[in-house]
């Protein structure tokens, strides 16, 4: 439950209609055979009696029974700290209810009716069943004080982001959901009690309701559904589990089966976050909160973090989103020249970058209906530069109809490093020369021929700062500002695939080649300088970057995290190696960003400063970096 994380699980058990006693020790055995440290269990709709007792909901026997029943399910769990959320029908007054009673530790903590009843097709429940009141009810009910309302919150005091508010079945369904209204008030957890029949197709609608519902009201989303058990007179339920946060479906049960079938972790302190950072959620009303409080412990994660996060899995996913990518980027491009009636300068260097940077540039040309060939394509070999890189650029703008400059930049930096007094150490000042002399010669022939410079540098070299200030750091429009150093690759090996050919073999190659900025001479014809070994790999710095930027994830939980997700790849001493190295260099050269050129955004992470990301370029890193050292 450290660091945010919190067990929930959706269980069916097997019952049998008007069972009360059965059933209980149906949903006992299930509260045993929960894992460890789940927070919370979820239970379908009436599991206590069965979903399906029709008119037998009338009978005061079967009432009586079910109270008691809760009674007996209290007492038996009262050294138990998970939250149960069990369905059973309540009577008050003359007005019998659909509940969800809300227990913890043999304690009642509140009865939730449901508010919509449906009354159509195979349902009848306004036969039997008041809509929950308007206003909230005490009474006692199974020994007892308690309240029956549905606009209850349950808030845990030792983890004060999980916040459970309830709802039934159909009010998932309705227009207006008591969710909505649940969320508002600061719910970021929905449990939902359910006893939805099986019918052709309804499984898919079921588990797209289920999720988009909680990517719109930004929580976490536990339902259990009722299964084995209930009569099949007239319907059939399948016990179709199902966990969801924030859109994203984190567990689902296998149809007919019964038990607890649907465990996961959520993320709380994710979904706070972004709550935090929309201004949606800040007005909402006010709902009685009813406390109760859990153990805080480190939870054994069984939900695995992508490495990889920038980039879906599964090839058809992967492709789908490359082809999103490019489409955004080279829109964005096109706009942009046929605003200026620009043609395109693209600096090639036979890298990564520079490739994708020109394979989006003919995308905007194709969309633009101009030939490639306006597309002025410069390489500019300097002290570090191989005959592999060369080629490889040389390659690229032939075969994707681009004109091709090449102009020789060593003497240019050579004479401009005598001028400054440099006397040829391979320092700093060396390398960055020749990265602003070739962004001069690129500025000045776009002057020259009317055109726009179009920018190279990626996402993870602008979180790095791995850019030379007013050299490849600047350009008139950086189509790759967004788009992380990982899913670069994805992309231009995408492309490979799809052009073949001479320039799919020379992108291949690319990416076979060492990521390097070859501004030192090579070893025997060989790059020398090899960006990972220096600043670390790729893939880690993509996993800091999302986890900090897209869900404010502290230095401590980003280093659990990668320890599972790249468990067997990177030792943990590696790991937190390069996560000093992340978050040193990403305070030290925010400066680089404060001043971006424009570029478009692709991506839920991004760091433009007109938009995106604004910090002080004189930030102290000290409180992430003690945490960090201190791993």
């Amino acid at each position: 439950m450290k660091d945010g994380f919190l067990r929930v699980a959706a269980a069916t058990p097997s019952i049998r209609p008007a069972d009360v006693a059965g059933n209980v020790d149906a949903v006992l055995e299930l509260v045993r055979q929960a894992p460890e440290d789940t927070a919370l269990l979820v239970f379908p709709e009436l599991c206590l009696t069965g979903y399906t007792c029709s008119d037998l909901f009338l009978q005061p026997a079967l009432l009586k029974a079910a109270e008691e029943g809760l009674r007996r399910l209290l007492d038996a769990t009262v050294g138990v700290d998970t939250v149960l959320a069990v369905g059973l029908p309540v009577s008050a007054g003359a007005a019998l209810y659909n509940c969800a009673a809300v227990c913890q530790r043999g304690c009642l903590l509140g009865l939730v009716p449901k508010t919509h009843l449906p009354g159509y097709g195979e349902f009848y429940e306004p036969r039997q069943f008041t809509p929950a009141p308007a206003d909230p009810l005490a009474l006692t009910f199974a020994g007892q004080q308690t309240v029956l309302g549905a606009g209850q919150l349950f808030a845990c005091r030792s983890l004060p982001d999980f916040i459970l508010g309830v709802e039934i079945c159909e009010d998932m369904w309705a227009a207006i959901q008591p969710s909505q209204q649940l969320a508002a008030a600061g719910a970021t957890v929905i449990a939902n009690l359910s006893a939805s029949d099986e019918s052709i197709g309804k499984g898919d609608y079921r588990r797209e309701l289920v999720t988009s519902q909680s990517a719109r009201l930004l929580c976490a989303y536990v339902y259990a559904d009722a299964g084995e058990g209930e009569s099949t007179t007239d319907l059939v339920f399948s016990g179709h589990n199902l966990i969801a946060e924030n859109g994203v479906l984190l567990a689902e049960s296998r149809r007919f089966e019964t038990g607890v079938t649907a465990v996961t972790e959520i993320d709380l302190s994710r979904l706070v976050f972004d709550r935090r950072r929309m201004n949606v959620f800040r007005d909402g009303p006010s709902l009685p909160r009813v406390e109760f409080d859990l153990p805080v412990r480190e939870l054994a994660l069984t939900r695995k973090p992508e490495p990889l996060p920038f980039v879906p899995s599964g090839t058809g996913a992967q492709e789908h989103r490359c082809e999103e990518v490019l489409t955004i980027q080279a829109a964005g491009l096109e706009q942009r020249l046929r605003v200026t009636g620009s043609r395109a300068v693209i600096g090639l260097s036979g890298g990564l970058d520079s490739a994708l940077a020109l394979l989006v540039t003919c995308r905007a040309y194709d969309r633009l209906g101009r030939p490639r060939s306006e597309i002025q394509a410069v390489t500019m070999p300097c002290f570090g530069t191989t005959g592999r890189t060369l080629g490889n650029a040389r390659t690229l703008a032939t075969a994707s109809g681009a004109t091709l400059s090449e102009i020789t930049v060593g003497e240019a930096v050579t004479l401009h490093l005598r001028d400054i007094g440099h006397e040829g150490a391979h320092d700093v000042t060396y390398e960055n020369a020749q990265a602003r002399e070739r962004t001069q010669v690129l500025m000045d022939l776009a002057n020259r021929m009317n055109g726009l410079v179009v920018g190279t540098g990626d996402l993870s070299e602008l979180a790095l700062g791995w850019a030379t200030y007013n050299g490849d750091h600047m350009s008139m429009y950086g189509v790759n500002a967004s788009v992380p150093k990982t899913l670069v690759r994805y992309l231009v090996a995408y492309e490979a695939r799809r052009y073949g050919g001479e320039l799919g073999r020379a992108l291949n190659d690319i990416l076979e080649t060492p990521v390097s900025p070859e501004l030192l001479p090579p070893e025997n014809g060989v790059i020398s300088q090899k960006t990972e070994q220096l600043v670390g790999p790729y893939e880690l710095h993509d996993f800091f970057l999302y986890h900090m930027l897209r869900f404010g994830a502290p230095p401590r939980k980003i280093y659990r995290l990668a320890q599972a997700a790249f468990a067997g790849r990177f030792a943990p001493e590696e790991i937190k190696k390069w996560l000093v190295t992340f978050l040193r260099r990403f305070f030290a050269q925010q400066f680089k960003r404060s001043c971006l050129p424009d570029g478009p955004r692709v991506g839920s992470v991004a760091l433009s400063p007109r938009g995106d990301w604004r910090m002080p370029s004189d930030a102290s890193a000290a409180l992430w970096l003690k945490e960090a050292e201190a791993l």
